[in-house]
């Protein structure tokens, strides 16, 4: 264990979570992937390995200093690209069935080769809009946590993600500084959703001391039928307080 791997397992174990040698290997081995196939295709413009296990391994990790994954079932990763956070999440709690939906090729192609790669079982790499696989009754409304990290304001973030989540499951969408502005503007958003804020949990990255938050957000009931609407709309034209971008039937 070099100086790199040492105060990661140190600085997630203080966080509750321990890593056993193999799963310290299985990140070593997630870095070199990383570093090779961005080589061929554009998947993180970080690619320092202590800055990769800071930012991406570490940062993705921290929804499990404010949730207990050991108790949940399965988990659903929305534009994943390379994989953060569920990869990291799949490899410090095995137990998870993990859903890896993302809109590019190339990226679940990789995402494929990391889980084979690390011997990653039960990680589903699907390739699609959100919007459309949301639909799809294998996904809609089955999930108990729902993730997105830095993919998009949580106004239209949320037409994409809550879909995906079960009643009384939870999004946790991940986020940078201070997420309120987003919050309150995807309050009207949340209401139609059938979903509710319940808490924000902030924390500094150790070394860079960059801020992050974690929006943790409850499913309260199933999917209206509206909703997500059609592929590339609740980004353009997200859900707006108090205003329904849904076109009514004449």
């Amino acid at each position: 264990m070099d100086a790199v791997q040492k105060s990661f397992h140190e600085l997630l174990a203080a966080r509750g979570i321990e890593l056993a040698p193999h799963q310290l290997n299985q990140f070593e081995r997630y870095f070199e992937l990383l570093v090779e196939w961005n080589e061929r295709m554009n998947l993180t413009g970080i690619t320092e390995r202590d800055a990769v296990f800071e930012k991406h391994f570490y940062d993705s990790l921290s929804l499990a200093f404010y949730m207990d994954l050991s108790k949940a079932r399965n988990l659903a990763d929305i534009g994943s690209g390379a994989g953060f956070p569920s990869i990291p999440l799949k490899i410090a709690f095995p137990h998870l069935q993990i859903t890896i939906v993302d809109s590019l090729n190339k990226r679940i192609s990789f995402l494929q080769h990391v889980c084979d790669a690390l011997g990653l079982e039960n990680v589903q790499c699907v390739h699609g809009r959100a919007e459309d696989v949301g639909r799809i009754p294998a996904h809609r409304d089955q999930y108990e946590v729902v993730t997105a990290r830095a993919v998009a304001r949580l106004a239209g973030l949320g037409e994409l993600c809550l879909p995906f989540a079960a009643k009384d499951g939870v999004f946790a969408a991940m986020k940078g500084a201070n997420p309120q502005e987003e919050l309150d503007e995807a309050a009207y958003a949340l209401k139609e959703l059938r979903a509710k804020a319940e808490r924000v949990e902030t924390l500094k990255l150790p070394f860079e001391q960059s801020e992050r938050a974690i929006v943790f957000i409850r499913k309260t009931d199933r999917t209206p039928a509206a909703y997500p609407r059609k592929a590339g709309i609740p980004l353009k034209q997200p859900l707006v307080r108090g205003i329904s971008l849904v076109k009514k039937p004449r």
